[in-house]
């Protein structure tokens, strides 16, 4: 039988420009959603910063699969997501944006692919950018090729005087069907109790995103004094599913100016988020 070979000419290919209404409903469900009561986002001011992934969520899995032959589909997990804020996104506005494979990594337990996106404005200005990792378990590209995603390790060496924030938040029953309809992304895993089981999950698992949102609150509330429109940038690394019904705590390290390393655990004991990085501004 042959290997799954990647199509290595598309890799650094931008795909067609996408467009994608902001909508006012749309964003203050996001922060409903992912239980975020800031004023900010409750009025329509701007939207939660996470709301960047729901503009560009179909568009990038296109480009994706032209890379990964699509026999890789059922192996594929969200490794990391690296969100870099330029400006808000803001309820009326259109945005435009673009998606390509830029690398990949070939790892013992599998291979890592990193895909770049872009939000701009109607007008141009640059709105957001993005990466996002994909882990394809079990298969060995054979080779890295191609930039990756940006490196956003944990600096070890923080732990010895501890974290200067801890927040804890509730992941509610319902919380992955609201998710899904406020995001646009239905996957069966947070939804089919059953589906998720027949994947080797142990239920339906929370969305990997809105773990990430709850993280965003975290950070604005502990570091940025409420102020969303401070948040110049967000990665996560995902490690764990969590559940339903969990509580999730996310612990916060201050690394420098504006820089701050966070890490995320269950009620479980398991550390489902690692490699957080957040960038203030002013």
């Amino acid at each position: 039988m042959t290997e799954p070979q990647l199509n290595t000419e598309r890799l650094g290919v931008w795909s067609d420009p996408f467009e994608f209404k902001v909508e006012r409903d749309r964003t203050v469900a996001y922060a409903e959603a992912t239980n975020d009561p800031n004023p900010r986002y409750l009025d329509g001011t701007m939207a939660p910063p996470v709301f960047a992934i729901v503009p560009v969520f179909e568009g990038m899995i296109a480009p994706l699969f032209q890379v990964v032959p699509d026999s890789l589909i059922p192996f594929v997990v969200h490794g990391e997501q690296d969100m870099v804020f330029h400006r808000p996104i803001v309820p009326g506005t259109t945005l435009v944006s673009r998606a390509k494979v830029t690398g990949f990594s070939s790892k013992s337990s599998g291979t890592t692919v990193s895909v770049k996106l872009e939000s701009r404005t109607d007008g141009g200005e640059l709105v957001n950018e993005q990466w996002m990792v994909s882990f394809f378990r079990g298969f060995q590209a054979g080779e890295t090729l191609g930039e990756l995603a940006p490196a956003h390790r944990f600096p070890e060496e923080l732990r010895a005087d501890g974290p200067f924030a801890e927040v804890t938040q509730h992941v509610d029953d319902d919380q992955t069907f609201r998710y899904a309809e406020a995001s646009g992304d239905p996957m069966p895993i947070h939804l089919d109790d059953e589906f998720a089981k027949s994947a080797g999950l142990p239920g339906i698992i929370a969305h990997g995103l809105c773990t990430m949102a709850f993280t965003s609150r975290a950070v604005v509330e502990s570091a940025a004094a409420g102020d969303p429109a401070r948040l110049r940038r967000l990665a996560v690394r995902f490690s764990k599913p969590v559940l339903p019904g969990q509580d999730v705590t996310t612990r916060i390290w201050r690394r420098d100016s504006g820089v701050f390393a966070f890490e995320s655990t269950s009620s479980s004991g398991d550390v489902v988020i690692k490699d957080g990085l957040a960038e203030l501004g002013d």
